[in-house]
């Protein structure tokens, strides 16, 4: 598929997110669009990048949550280097 096309599909797709009301509508869509793996490793990453925002260590978010190294790397990586997505929705100020 051309970049433009695609593009423009996950643009569609964070319009779609922007639709869902409730929680389980969003539980509804995610469970059409993802594999339970999918949406497992997605709730892992959030509940990881929570942690690291609390100031827990690599080695306390590993044990508690399980994932990889690399995973955590990534995460780590996206919070600070990212654009600023996990802070905005999951910093400890009330926002969760």
């Amino acid at each position: 598929m051309e970049k433009q096309h695609l593009e423009r599909h996950i643009e569609d797709l964070y319009d779609i997110f922007l639709k869902l009301k409730t929680k389980q509508e969003c539980k509804a869509f995610l469970e059409d669009l993802c594999t339970y793996k999918e949406v497992e490793q997605m709730a892992l990453r959030a509940y990881a990048a929570k942690l690291f925002l609390t100031g827990k260590t690599y080695a306390e978010i590993i044990e508690e949550t399980e994932v990889s190294s690399a995973t955590l790397s990534r995460v780590s990586r996206a919070i600070t280097h990212g654009s600023g997505g996990y802070r905005a929705i999951l910093d400890e100020d009330g926002h969760e």
